[in-house]
């Protein structure tokens, strides 16, 4: 069987192994409380809420402002 004769660099191997990932956009999912696009699996930046529940406060822009 055929060996290389030299090491393969890591960003060679890593641009032939990423080449692959662009392929498709990321699925998204829809937040069941504000309505908005999220990533699964996720609590909703906007609202913050997961799986119906609220998990994180969330500030909005006035908030921060003060």
């Amino acid at each position: 069987m055929p060996n290389p004769k030299r090491k393969h660099s890591k960003s060679r191997r890593d641009k032939r192994r990423s080449a692959n990932s662009r392929m498709c956009a990321a699925s998204l999912s829809i937040c069941s409380n504000c309505k908005k696009a999220i990533l699964p699996h996720r609590v909703c930046p906007f609202c913050g809420y997961y799986k119906g529940k609220p998990v994180v406060i969330v500030e909005t822009v006035a908030e921060k402002k003060r």
